[in-house]
């Protein structure tokens, strides 16, 4: 097809070939666009952890392609282009705008976002996002997550609400000028700025290459039956499910003083499957909080999505028309709803977000038996924290950056253990783990270690991924490291029987290997020979651990997921022979007889 005369009445529908062949070239877009900005990013948090998504939303600003974009950014882009059209009625083509504004539809303030519209013989048809978290945002400490902020005004990012950047192509150096005037690594931040906005004009590209061969008329009738096909193909889901009511309640940590008892997040589901919706309420959510962890619309609605779509066919569309068949209920001035200005969506991505994508996969677990999931490792501990000071090495140049080298467990499913390269649930695998080697090039930064931790998983039918152990420090000059970590006391939790999670802990370990327990929320200064030394933590598991296949655990004991004597304890599996000569193997009988006595006496 090349023309719009292979469509000549508006009522004719496209082959289900055509439509399958067009959705794979629009995901080819966004990963060509993905690909442009991981070769071409300039600091670690995009060219080595992968910390941005792009995506495509329609003219009208529904959400259309996101191929490999991670949960936390791309589930709000519509509300982004939305703010574009709002605050702009001269919209070009050859125009960029700069976006990251919690209020106006942004996830938060670290994300920035490049939105560049399309436009095809004069008429204004879809819009390209990229969005990538930067190493620094001109925050008033040395972060791009600040927990303890009281308002905006104490955070003290940079706001750009749909900020006009380019006018036909040329880039407005009024803002690049006021970004690198503020931001601490203001080379990085440019080179990251050039990188996302190679990436949005490479789709602009690609999506005129598919015009040009296709025809806008036929482009504008997929978009249409995209949508509609995406719509049944969740209804359909839905459909399949019980009829529930389900409430479900989890708590964030304590962040002493401000929160001594914690951040209660709730949220009430709506199971209706006679019409195939999802009802997600979360107006019984407290107002919000003179700190940081208040949510972003954005990140309240994108995370109550994720944790219905993790639990359905993974094939179901992520888009505009899966979309229609979720019912959100928000209430303006809450915590987790829509935050009213000036308090802080600083930390809005990750720690209570994490929270409520965990409680709504594992409200759905409470559907019966093979529904749900159980909750993933959580908590931006020491590997997800941000390090910062001078390089010696670079004649004293300063650096920030976002760690992304730790990794919290994968939550257990019906169907098979947990994801052991999860991360964290607001990005649920999508993310890179940045590479020690890149970091200790790019950075006056040394591992001491990274690896797996043994007996630390949710334990059930399905296990929960373990979580990692990881210490580092400064190669040269005092570092700083800033973290907001959760699940220092609350952890995963299991469903249907399934075990808890571990909960992370970090120290400071002295030159003479004294440990110091750190604050899960903080900012603290490592000089060369101390270390932060960090345990992660673990998804919870799903059903009852006294049912997994005996020989299911006698291979998490050769891999050093579990030890013996927890395999013994926890799941009642009796092992004879020694794993280091390779002798191990199950004792059936003695297996058989310790189950039967666990189950009697409840243990």
């Amino acid at each position: 097809m090349d023309s719009d005369r292979d469509i000549p009445h508006k009522e004719k529908s496209l082959s289900p070939m055509l439509l399958a062949v067009l959705a794979n070239r629009f995901d080819g877009v966004v990963r060509e666009m993905t690909n442009t900005m991981l070769r071409t990013g300039r600091s670690a948090v995009i060219n080595s952890a992968r910390d941005f998504s792009c995506g495509i939303t329609t003219a009208d600003n529904e959400l259309f392609a996101t191929a490999e974009g991670l949960p936390a950014h791309v589930y709000g882009l519509n509300l982004q282009t939305a703010a574009v059209c709002e605050y702009h009625d001269d919209i070009k083509e050859g125009d960029a705008y700069l976006h990251n504004d919690p209020y106006s539809g942004n996830s938060h303030p670290a994300d920035h976002t490049l939105i560049v519209p399309v436009f095809w013989e004069g008429e204004h048809l879809f819009n390209v996002c990229a969005k990538a978290h930067q190493a620094d945002i001109g925050n008033s400490i040395p972060t791009t997550y600040h927990a303890a902020a009281r308002d905006v005004y104490e955070e003290g990012a940079l706001l750009f609400p749909a900020v006009r950047v380019q006018r036909d192509r040329e880039t407005i150096e009024d803002i690049i000028r006021m970004c690198q005037r503020r931001i601490r690594v203001p080379d990085y931040w440019h080179g990251d700025f050039l990188s996302m906005l190679g990436s949005a004009r490479t789709g602009e590209n690609r999506i005129h290459d598919i015009l040009r061969k296709y025809g806008k008329a036929t482009i504008k009738r997929f978009a249409t039956e995209w949508f509609d096909y995406s719509e049944a193909r969740m209804r359909q889901a839905i459909k399949k499910l019980p009829a529930a009511v389900i409430e479900r309640e989890s708590f964030h940590d304590p962040m002493p003083p401000m929160l001594p008892d914690g951040i209660p997040v709730r949220v009430k589901l709506v199971v209706d499957p006679t019409v195939g919706t999802i009802e997600i309420d979360l107006t019984s959510n407290i107002d919000c909080m003179n700190n940081g962890l208040n949510l972003s619309e954005a990140c309240s609605i994108s995370n109550s999505a994720a944790g219905v779509y993790n639990c359905l066919p993974s094939d179901i569309p992520r888009n505009g028309g899966s979309y229609r068949c979720l019912k959100l209920k928000l209430r303006d001035g809450s915590a987790i709803g829509i935050p009213r200005f000036p308090h802080s969506c600083s930390v809005a991505t990750t720690n209570v977000s994490e929270r409520l994508l965990n409680l709504v996969q594992a409200a759905l677990a409470d559907l019966g038996e093979g529904y749900g999931l159980a909750e993933g490792g959580l908590g931006m501990g020491a590997g997800m924290s941000v390090i910062s000071g001078r390089d010696a090495r670079h004649n004293d140049h300063s650096y920030v950056n976002q760690l992304i080298i730790g990794n919290n467990g994968g939550p257990a499913s019906p169907e098979c253990d947990g994801w052991v390269t999860y991360g964290i649930p607001v990005v649920a695998g999508l993310m890179y783990r940045d590479s020690v080697e890149i970091n200790e090039l790019s950075y006056p930064i040394h591992f001491k270690e990274i690896r797996l931790t043994q007996d630390t998983t949710g334990a059930g039918f399905n296990r929960g991924a373990p979580g990692v152990r990881i210490t580092y420090g400064p190669s040269n000059h005092p570092m700083t490291v800033v973290f907001a970590a959760d699940a220092q006391v609350n952890p995963a939790r299991g469903v249907r029987g399934g075990l808890d999670g571990n909960v992370g802990e970090m120290h400071v370990v002295d030159q003479y290997g004294n440990r110091t327990r750190a604050p899960s929320v903080g900012e603290i200064e490592l000089t060369k020979g101390t270390w932060l030394s960090g345990l992660e933590t673990s998804g919870g598991g799903y059903g009852d651990p006294l049912l997994r296949d005996p020989k299911r655990v006698l291979d998490d004991v050769m891999e050093r997921y579990v030890s013996p004597a927890y395999a013994a304890d926890v799941y009642g599996v009796v092992l004879k022979g020694k794993i280091d000569d390779e002798t191990l193997e199950l004792d059936l009988a003695a297996t058989d007889a310790r189950r039967a006595g666990m189950r009697v006496s409840g243990d």
